[in-house]
């Protein structure tokens, strides 16, 4: 299995300078490629402290930059917000940059804050997303993006710096809603599954999508990629005492940055199953599901870690294990000793479950200068 971290770059109620926390998350992900970690991932987000990551492969250029071995992924570039061209274009180049080691996870969006701060109708989102997501991964083979969509127009304009290398296999999406999983088989991505429903469920919808992918594109999905907020201690107890304040103040923050308790899913046209999640919330409290999220998450001695993640790849047959280590406010140094003990004595164990990614199915031949 192949083990990365996330950075999320999260500042609750600004307690800290910003600076302060981009100083301490970016210590934390430069240690992580320093220690094995294969990969390193980013989330993108504006305007509020609940993610301060607004330009994601910025930062992934610098960490790509920083280790010349891990892969860098996007989790995720927001389909609606951009041109087709600008995201080709920031991939390709970021692909160029760290030598194929680009990992393409892009959405849809959620936030009313950040649709309506970048200017744009929410009610689109879906066409938007499904004909940008068309018109990039087109354009990442061909070298040049064209489209003639229903919201989507393009002339033909080139790709500069060209793709050198095909990001088959390494294109992935969220499936959270139940309408994703269809979507993401019919665009031909692999899934990228961020807990936030039973486990029953995230399997029940994995296997829809499997079908689908399996009876348009003829040929078997690529195997899910998993996230966790992660809590690692010696101490059982003190796991969890840190992983209920520290994950349930990250979901405190999923409900005040995403509105998830507001009354405008209803009114907003895709986002109906995120009209039943306020309902349950407004029914129950935004702390009634703080419980119910955290035991989506991985917490727990490094025993308890590596059970929490080996139940969910016996069901999902996920190929990676994507853990964030600091979030909802918690010090860095509580983080770096969770992440140091999760390196030490979970993810030797996790690479023995199941199979590498196909992540590089078609290797880059050395430029001409390189060769011997």
């Amino acid at each position: 299995m192949h083990v990365g971290h996330t950075a999320i770059f999260q500042n609750p109620n600004q307690a800290v300078p910003d600076y302060q926390i981009y100083q301490e998350d970016m210590a934390i992900a430069k240690e992580c490629a320093d220690i094995g970690f294969q990969s390193v991932w980013g989330i993108e987000h504006h305007f509020t402290d609940y993610i301060m990551n607004p330009n994601i492969t910025q930062f992934l250029s610098y960490m790509a930059g920083y280790n010349s071995k891990i892969k860098v992924g996007s989790m995720v570039v927001v389909m609606p917000w951009y041109p087709a061209i600008r995201i080709a274009e920031n991939m390709a180049m970021l692909d160029a940059m760290s030598d194929g080691r680009a990992l393409f996870g892009f959405g849809r969006g959620l936030s009313r804050i950040e649709f309506e701060g970048l200017q744009l109708n929410m009610s689109e989102s879906t066409e938007r997303m499904i004909e940008t997501a068309q018109a990039v991964m087109q354009g990442l083979e061909q070298g040049y993006v064209e489209y003639d969509g229903k919201v989507i127009k393009q002339i033909k304009a080139r790709i500069r710096p060209e793709p050198f290398k095909s990001f088959r296999n390494r294109i992935y999406a969220p499936s959270i809603s139940p309408s994703s999983a269809p979507i993401m088989a019919k665009l031909g991505v692999g899934v990228l599954i961020i807990p936030q429903k039973p486990w029953e469920v995230h399997i029940q919808d994995l296997k829809v999508y499997e079908k689908i992918f399996r009876d348009t594109h003829g040929t078997t999905p690529p195997k899910p990629i998993i996230t966790s907020y992660t809590v690692c201690h010696h101490d059982a107890g003190k796991a969890k005492d840190l992983a209920a304040k520290y994950i349930g103040g990250y979901w405190r923050e999923v409900v005040k940055h995403y509105e998830m308790n507001g009354a405008h899913f209803a009114k907003t046209t895709g986002y109906e199953y995120y009209a039943d999640v306020a309902a349950k919330l407004q029914a129950e409290g935004a702390d009634g599901l703080t419980d119910f999220f955290m035991d989506l998450q991985v917490y727990g001695t490094p025993q308890q870690c590596y059970d929490k993640i080996s139940r969910i790849y016996e069901q999902s047959h996920c190929c990676a294990s994507i853990n964030a280590f600091k979030f909802g406010g918690m010090p860095y140094a509580d983080a770096r000793a969770s992440m140091q003990l999760f390196a030490k004595e979970v993810m030797p164990e996790l690479r023995k479950l199941g199979p590498e990614p196909l992540f590089d199915s078609e290797p880059a031949a050395p430029p001409a200068f390189m060769a011997a």
